[in-house]
């Protein structure tokens, strides 16, 4: 009998040959052939599963999410059980932050779409604002629900924090500072913000 053909999986795989690709060389002269080389599989397979860049591109986004999904789980987890607000924010920002070999493809997938949408503005709408947006979101909730910033100030602290963080990685992967450093700066400025409050919760 004919192999039967799990196609998530082989979607997944085709997926991580692009997030290959925008990690080591970016995404803005990756084409179709190139990530179906990459793959190991035809041209036309990418084509059969994807039907555009423009739709592989964004497989790829919301892969790249789940992986940093997972490791923001990851650090939330290891804060503490129940986890608290204030952990909920250390442990999802750094995260992020690129200290690890791991955070730091994370990092550079990410730059790579975001320079793919510098270049083409038209595409931001759809691959540029809907995750940070969310994750905008999560942190003002969580800042409030810790009690270090009324309802009217969470969502301006969330945004100035995610941008404080994106910054750092932009610095790490630079070479202006090591992760380290960044997690230092990181970790002041959220010792500031919750005070005691985040005693228990880092």
């Amino acid at each position: 009998m004919p192999k039967r053909v799990d196609h998530e999986v082989r979607r997944r795989e085709i997926g991580a040959a692009l997030l290959r690709i925008a990690d080591t060389k970016g995404l803005q002269s990756a084409s179709m052939r190139e990530v179906a080389a990459e793959a190991g599989v035809s041209l036309r397979l990418v084509q059969y599963y994807f039907q555009s860049k423009n739709g592989l591109l964004l497989a790829g986004l919301a892969y790249l999410g789940e992986q940093l999904s997972a490791r923001v789980e990851r650090h939330i987890r290891a804060l503490g059980t129940p986890p608290t607000p204030a952990g909920m924010v250390y442990g999802t920002l750094t995260a992020i932050l690129p200290t690890d070999e791991e955070s730091r493809r994370i990092t550079r997938t990410y730059a790579a779409y975001y320079t793919l949408v510098l270049a083409e503005p038209d595409l931001a709408t759809e691959h540029g604002t809907a995750y940070p947006d969310a994750l905008e979101r999560f942190l003002a909730r969580q800042i409030e629900a810790a009690g270090a910033a009324s309802p009217a100030d969470s969502a301006t602290i969330a945004a100035g924090l995610l941008a404080l963080t994106n910054g750092l990685g932009s610095s790490v992967l630079g070479g202006q500072r090591d992760g380290e450093a960044a997690l230092a700066v990181l970790r002041y400025h959220l010792d500031r913000l919750f005070g005691a409050v985040a005693g228990g919760g880092q």
